[in-house]
């Protein structure tokens, strides 16, 4: 396969970036080279698609080696996690010695308000601040794209139940305003770049949902979604948070979503863009017509009633 496009992440279950983007780029007759953490199911969806796939770990040395080597152009993107540092290095030291020539790093919003002295409560939002500052001295190649929350995560996997029981988003936001994006809509600014890397090289991008609001008029975008009443209850952070640790969450995670919890409480995620359309030339998903979509996830089976 001459000079594939790779793609880390490709099996990710949350919003499937990684998955979509691969997609994407096959149905542009591009050639793709997958990376897989396992063997399993979704792996060999992606080789049913077209990709070529490659199993191995971010942290290790002869894995990137295999999935880098022979690729120029690459998408770098990887979950919550309190190795994301140094899994970010040593994909760059890697890249870097294979001479890629357009490095697309996944990144997040709120490193748009961070700098050398001023940075937040999450230990992720760190460990992406430093990775930023590693790729750019590396000399790499590189464009960040940094969105703001997926409209798969909190909008999606925390407020489903509460919905589906009890017509509620229950989620401790306060009155802060928010600019959810859809995963889709980050694949294809993504896939994008990656099919035309080298006006973009040196950039920075910031996908977000088409409005910034608050989530009671959220609410009303649920209702007129599913065709009944629904409402925001604004919830204690620290509830929220202990209700997160009791479901297993891992501890670094659980600081996380913390930390953006009271960043969307001070008002810090009441950002729009409209790099989704520059990139794409397609305006993004609202949040209306996202829960429209997935309304079957928002409403109670005969079972529940």
């Amino acid at each position: 396969m001459a000079n594939p496009i790779l793609i880390t992440g490709a099996a990710g279950r949350v919003g499937g970036v990684g998955r979509t983007i691969t997609e994407l780029l096959l149905q542009q007759g591009q050639a793709v080279r997958a990376m897989v953490r396992k063997e399993d199911e979704r792996a060999q969806a992606l080789r049913n698609m077209g990709a070529e796939v490659v199993v191995g770990s971010l942290l290790d040395l002869d894995s990137m080696h295999r999935a880098i080597a022979g690729c120029e152009t690459m998408y770098f993107g990887m979950s919550v996690s309190d190795t994301y540092l140094a899994a970010t290095v040593n994909a760059a030291a890697v890249a870097k010695h294979h001479g890629v020539k357009a490095f697309i790093n996944m990144s997040q919003m709120t490193l748009s308000q961070m700098s050398i002295t001023e940075t937040t409560a999450s230990p992720q939002h760190k460990l992406h601040w430093l990775a930023e500052q590693a790729l750019n001295w590396s000399g790499l190649p590189v464009v960040h794209v940094r969105p703001t929350v997926f409209l798969e995560g909190l909008f999606l996997i925390m407020t489903a139940d509460s919905v589906r029981k009890s017509n509620q988003i229950r989620l401790p936001f306060g009155d802060g305003k928010t600019s959810p994006v859809a995963a889709e809509d980050v694949a294809r600014a993504v896939a994008a770049l990656l099919m035309n890397p080298q006006p973009h090289i040196g950039k920075t991008y910031h996908p977000t949902g088409p409005q910034s609001e608050n989530m009671h008029f959220y609410a009303q975008e649920y209702s007129k979604a599913l065709g009944r009443t629904i409402t925001y209850q604004d919830i204690p952070v620290e509830g929220w948070r202990d209700g997160l640790l009791q479901s297993g969450q891992p501890m670094h995670l659980v600081d996380h979503l913390t930390t953006l919890a009271n960043l969307h409480r001070a008002g810090r995620f009441d950002r729009m863009t409209d790099d989704v359309l520059t990139l794409t030339g397609q305006v993004p998903l609202s949040v209306q017509e996202f829960v429209r979509r997935n309304a079957a996830t928002f409403t109670a089976s005969a079972k529940e009633v």
